[in-house]
């Protein structure tokens, strides 16, 4: 039996689960694990993951975390968690600059990971980082969630369906204002908005088009005192004559729109970030179709099942979220960056 049919069927026969930590224990940890503890108690994953252990530098904050959520392990350190042989898939849930040196930890010590966007703090980690994952044969996945979500499927099946013609531009913004957050703020944490809402718009556009040859990258922004950007506005243009703008901030609140427009109507989806609906409208304007999203646990689900699946069925990537996606990304914010001529301490 096949190393890729056989955890499968091992699991299956013995109803085992893909034992979850979490790899520290800040404000988006909080959020995987009421994920955790919702898909333990859902019949749809229950007998796929299980919420396991969580990590953080300070034993007494790890403790705490595992007593509030029901976690029956937690550990005052990274490397105690590695360790641990029943931990299946560590979720790292730290600042972009910390990511790939951690990422290639949890590899080198046995265990998948599913890694926080952005992926990382610049296309070089990314490339080191999914050169572990290839060397260790272990899953490597980003966690960005509006990739796993059932919406993206629904904007897909919408555009290939014909109904707003062809697809000629794209428009996609995230803002948030959460100046007053530290490692937002913090160069030496990979800080500023574009790692941290921009990889959304950028995603969503992304998503839409894929991947075609840029013509031209067009970027600007606003810098924070510290020196990081806090307000983005992007505009990309392809070969094929085909655009997309994205704008993004973290010091003012927005609609939080997807706008793909076509040569016979365009869609307009509510919240890039966790679509909430999408209406589909013709070329005058009317209101065509109204499309609702499945009800979920929390939204962060779909990547927990989707990576515990990758891991039974022996696979390095999600579908969802593959390696030349995640680094295609990360190059794209690197050249954005670049025109800005923003770079952070430890490159």
């Amino acid at each position: 039996m096949s190393r890729l049919n056989g955890r499968r069927a091992q699991a299956e026969a013995e109803h085992l689960k893909v034992n979850v930590a979490i790899l520290g224990a800040g404000r988006i940890a909080h959020s995987m694990a009421s994920t955790l503890v919702a898909m333990a108690g859902d019949p749809r994953y229950r007998d796929l993951v299980a919420p396991y252990a969580v990590a953080a530098r300070d034993g007494g904050r790890a403790a705490e975390f595992a007593a509030r959520y029901g976690f029956p392990v937690s550990y005052g350190s990274y490397e105690e968690l590695l360790a641990d042989p029943l931990v299946d898939l560590v979720y790292i849930a730290t600042p972009h600059s910390l990511h790939a040196e951690q990422g290639v930890m949890c590899l080198e010590a046995g265990k998948n990971v599913l890694v926080e966007k952005s992926f990382t703090a610049n296309a070089a980690q990314a490339r080191e980082l999914l050169d572990a994952a290839r060397r260790t044969g272990l899953l490597c996945t980003e966690a960005i969630w509006t990739r796993y979500m059932p919406s993206r499927a629904m904007i897909d099946d919408i555009v290939a369906s014909g109904v707003i013609g062809e697809v000629k531009a794209v428009n996609a913004n995230l803002c948030y204002p959460v100046s007053g957050k530290a490692r937002m703020t913090d160069p030496a944490l990979a800080g500023g908005a574009l790692l941290d809402v921009g990889v959304y718009p950028l995603n969503f556009i992304d998503m839409v088009l894929g991947p075609r040859p840029i013509a031209g990258i067009d970027a600007t922004m606003v810098p924070y005192e510290t020196g990081v950007d806090a307000h983005d506005s992007i505009t990309i243009r392809y070969e094929d004559g085909t655009m997309a703008a994205a704008q993004a901030s973290m010091l003012v609140s927005s609609d939080r729109g997807g706008y793909v427009w076509g040569t016979e109507g365009y869609i307009v989806c509510r919240n890039i970030n966790n679509v909430e609906g999408i209406d589909v409208f013709d070329a005058d304007h009317k209101l065509a179709a109204h499309h609702d999203v499945p009800a979920q646990l929390t939204g962060y689900e779909y990547q927990v099942a989707d990576a515990a699946n990758a891991i039974l069925d022996g696979l390095t990537e999600c579908a969802a979220m593959p390696h030349a996606d995640t680094l295609r990304i990360m190059e794209l914010m690197d050249s954005i960056r670049g025109q800005w001529g923003l770079s952070y301490p430890f490159e």
